[in-house]
């Protein structure tokens, strides 16, 4: 390698001596496999596949069929290194140190040759002393990662135990044994790809004298008048003496505060009050403002400031109500004394190469969860406890975070270093997270306590008494000891339950206790009326699979492959068990066969849509028995078949827009309950609101039928019938097959919500052959499209045949005869182009008569 390359790997470290603290980001990196001898290029942060990808080493795993071929790499050792400049003025710093962020996972960390850190955890940042190591002039950082494979199979065959671990796609499940991101080793809807690397950044960091190494800002009490908070710090003192510790407001909405303090060296805890006064609350969103306060923590001494943080606190009360009551077992969020419907989605991680989840990608996906009217989101604990920005965007838009810890359906091991590894991981995320208003629980597991009980696990893996003896102790100290004690240590007063579901989905009585994982639809192969009628009292997982769109499909599979059998779509539909099966034994059953492949990507996402319709409406037309609803699944961490409404690429299924509907503030839901029609008004307000019901049966020409008006006052926060009727007297004689009920609710002639019901299977209604006009303007800088038809067009699904970015402000809605409807669309393209690309496709011209 010559001398220019070199250079440019140097990172050159030359601040002045003063006494604030340093930190600077570690860039300009190189990698090599251990048994090459060729340094390349690398980023960071990255991984190891897509710095091979960038070199042009291997196929895109995310192609074609390509994902097989890969999987060499983590049976592979990998290094990276970078080199420092360091100079005399750094070194004259007290303290020199290294802060990780993020090592995946096994990696032995060398200073110039001298080791100084063995890391084993993905989930635990790791902060390391190094001055002693460094000198003058060049230095060299190299970090060595084990293969995940190779590092974990002796515990494998010390033990001589197969983990049930289901969804680990390897003959030997060993991602168990490693505290690393479960999904990395494959999952029911991505890719097995074990990665390595220098996943989130590495900082080189100096100071002098103390620093504060932690600052809980603890709420204590709040009312209307006075919120009392606390500022718990964690300060590192290297140098004994007199400290000025400081709490301030940056727009001064609360009065500064100070503690001095004489300290001797070492780790102290200081605690420094601070009040708010009359303090605005913190909601959720839909509830009210999410007022977030500024607030800089200083620590000073002889005048210099030494170190500045700045951070932002929510002041709300929050609390799970998880109790006995005269139906069963309650499970519901109280925010500021308000028992709140929670209204959304479990949400895995963006990509399986986790670097390239950029900022921009967190920022749209929170815009897409907030303009679907979300207010919760669950981490699930087969992916990672996100970074910081991830719980900021969800401060920032109300959205109340669910937060798993990293263990999903299957049992781990328990010995003392595993444990202490746990032990090690909960405390460093729980210190990280406790501070955001948007944090509302933690919960220790997914779906193992009901595996246990109701998976047959230890006959099905042929289990001695004394091999699952010992599993359901390691279990219990796991999740009912060393989790919830890690709580109450270092978030005391918040929520902690061991495992999700608390209930199974196979009797009656589960839907009356905690929260439910409602797998009857798909996995037990009922039809969605099922789910009008299994409504749990807290709904958190339900779900049901689509391809994405045809855009999507073209990134990963050419025209050869356009077939559900092909065995690219294979490759890219992980439900191995059930799967493409699946999508066409249900789409059998509700539509007509579609006319072509385009036509079965569009109609599997008609399927799931419609179908997930009906588990939203029920679950809110419950309330209070129900109290949340978060289906399976919000994203995609590679493009392929999988339950989520967003793809991989950030497009919008079908689902996505179903839900804005089914999410709005104010909802109105038509139901079949004995024969009759029955109409409930779901409103999640604060404030009640009156408004005009209009309820209108027509032909599929428009021609009314049967109508009816009244006036309706919302219930606060509630659902209430607010109209029924025997199905044969509204039809009167009229052919289901042939009719739609339109209903509307009016406020001085905004429309607060719309929906359409109808009254027979979708392949058994006589849709007619819809001509729809679409005409494109330009207003206000805007891209608009207006569609009109005489005759209704069910599920009108709009794209630009060459622009895979574009988006619609509305999509696969029922356009209704006679009546306009105005589209936004954003796309790259000009006016003239838009008019060409468009493409319009519905029910009717999708499916084969």
């Amino acid at each position: 390698m010559g001398n220019l390359l070199r250079s440019l790997l140097l990172v050159f470290i030359t601040a002045p001596v003063f006494a604030q603290q340093i930190s600077t980001e570690l860039k300009n990196w190189e990698f090599r496999r251990t048994d090459e001898q060729a340094w390349r290029t690398a980023t960071v942060p990255g991984t190891v596949h897509t710095d091979l990808l960038h070199h042009k080493l291997i196929p895109d795993p995310f192609r074609d069929a390509n994902e097989k071929g890969v999987q060499w790499i983590d049976k592979k050792d990998w290094e990276y290194r970078t080199r420092l400049n360091i100079t005399p003025e750094l070194l004259r710093h007290d303290v020199i140190s290294l802060e990780f962020e993020g090592l995946d996972t096994y990696a032995d960390v060398y200073v110039n040759d001298a080791l100084v850190l063995k890391a084993e955890n993905m989930f635990v940042r790791r902060e390391v002393p190094v001055k002693k190591h460094l000198k003058p002039g060049r230095n060299t950082l190299r970090i060595l990662f084990h293969s995940p494979v190779a590092h974990d199979m002796p515990k494998f065959l010390a033990e001589r135990l197969v983990y049930p671990a289901g969804n680990d796609a390897s003959d030997i499940p060993l991602g168990i044994f490693a505290r690393k991101a479960p999904y990395h080793y494959g999952w029911d809807w991505g890719p097995r790809l074990v990665t390595s690397g220098i996943w989130r950044p590495v900082r080189l960091k100096a100071w002098s004298k103390a620093q504060i190494k932690d600052s809980w800002l603890r709420q204590q009490q709040l009312t209307d008048a006075q919120a009392t908070l606390e500022a718990a710090l964690t300060l590192e003192v290297h140098k004994p003496g007199a400290y000025n510790i400081i709490v301030k407001s940056p727009h001064e909405e609360f009065a500064t505060q100070q503690l001095h303090q004489s300290l001797s060296a070492g780790k102290h805890q200081l605690r420094l009050p601070f009040t708010i006064p009359q303090p605005q609350r913190w909601w959720p969103n839909g509830q009210g403002d999410q007022k977030l306060y500024p607030v800089e923590v200083a620590v000073v001494s002889g005048g210099d400031t030494l170190q500045k943080l700045r951070q932002r606190i929510g002041l709300r009360t929050i609390e799970v109500v998880n109790k006995k009551d005269e139906h069963g077992t309650s499970f519901f969020v109280k925010v500021n004394g308000r028992a709140i419907f929670m209204k959304g989605s479990n949400y895995i991680p963006q990509d399986n190469f986790l670097p390239r989840a950029t900022p921009e990608r967190y920022k749209k996906l929170f815009d897409d969860m907030k303009e679907a009217n979300f207010n919760m989101v669950r981490v699930w604990g087969g992916g990672i406890y996100e970074n910081d920005q991830f719980y900021d965007l969800a401060d920032e838009a109300g959205i109340l975070v669910w937060q798993d810890f990293m263990f999903a359906c299957t049992l781990y091991p328990s010995d003392p270093g595993f444990l202490q590894q746990v032990k090690e991981e909960a405390e460093d995320n729980i210190t990280r997270l406790r501070n955001h208003p948007s944090l509302a629980l933690w919960c220790g597991n997914n779906e193992i306590a009901v595996a246990i009980k109701n998976w047959g696990w230890k006959d099905g893996y042929a289990y001695t008494d004394k091999q699952w003896k010992q599993l359901l102790e390691g279990y219990e100290t796991l999740f009912h000891q060393l989790l919830p004690d890690a709580v109450k240590t270092h978030d005391p007063g918040r929520f902690y339950f061991p495992s999700s579901p608390i209930s199974n989905w196979g009797k009656a009585e589960d839907f009356k206790h905690g929260d439910n994982h409602y797998w009857g639809v798909w996995h037990g192969m009922e039809w969605f009326e099922a789910f009008a009628t299994h409504v749990p009292r807290f709904m958190s997982e339900y779900g049901f699979q689509s391809f994405p769109d045809i855009h999507t499909v073209r990134r990963y599979a050419d025209t050869s492959q356009w077939d559900i059998h092909s065995y690219v779509m294979q490759a890219h539909q992980k439900s191995f068990t059930r799967g493409n099966a699946a999508i066409k034994t249900y789409m059998d059953h509700y539509y007509k066969p579609p006319k072509n492949f385009p036509a079965f990507l569009y109609l599997s996402q008609v399927l799931q849509a419609e179908g997930m319709k009906v588990g939203m409406e029920a679950h809110r037309r419950a309330m209070p028995f129900c109290m949340g609803t978060l289906y399976w699944q919000l994203n995609d961490c590679w493009p392929g078949a999988s339950w989520s409404g967003i793809d991989y690429f950030g497009r919008w299924k079908a689902l996505h827009y179903f839900v804005k509907k089914a999410y709005a503030p104010v909802l109105i839901s038509h139901s079949k309950q004995a024969g009759r029609v029955v109409t409930h008004l779901v409103s999640d307000l604060p404030e009640p609101e009156t408004a005009m019901l209009h309820l209108q049966l027509m032909d599929m020409n428009g021609k009314e039928i049967w109508q009816e008006q009244m006036l309706v006052r919302t219930k606060t926060g509630g659902s209430e019938m607010v109209h029924s009727i025997p199905i044969q007297d509204m039809l009167n004689g009229a052919d289901r097959t042939r009719v739609i009920l339109y209903s509307k609710l009016l406020k001085n002639n905004k429309v607060l919500s719309e929906n359409v019901f109808y009254f027979a299977a979708p392949r058994l209604l006589q849709l007619p052959k819809a001509a729809i006009a679409a005409e494109v303007e330009e207003k206000d800088g805007k891209m608009m499209v207006r569609l009109q038809s005489g005759s209704l067009a069910r599920n009108v699904y709009l794209s630009l045949e060459q622009d895979d970015s574009s988006h619609f402000s509305d999509n696969y809605f029922d356009l209704l005869p006679g009546r306009a409807q105005i589209v936004e669309v954003k796309t790259r393209l000009a006016k003239e182009q838009v008019k060409e690309q468009l493409r319009i496709m519905h029910l009717a011209n999708a499916c084969r008569e």
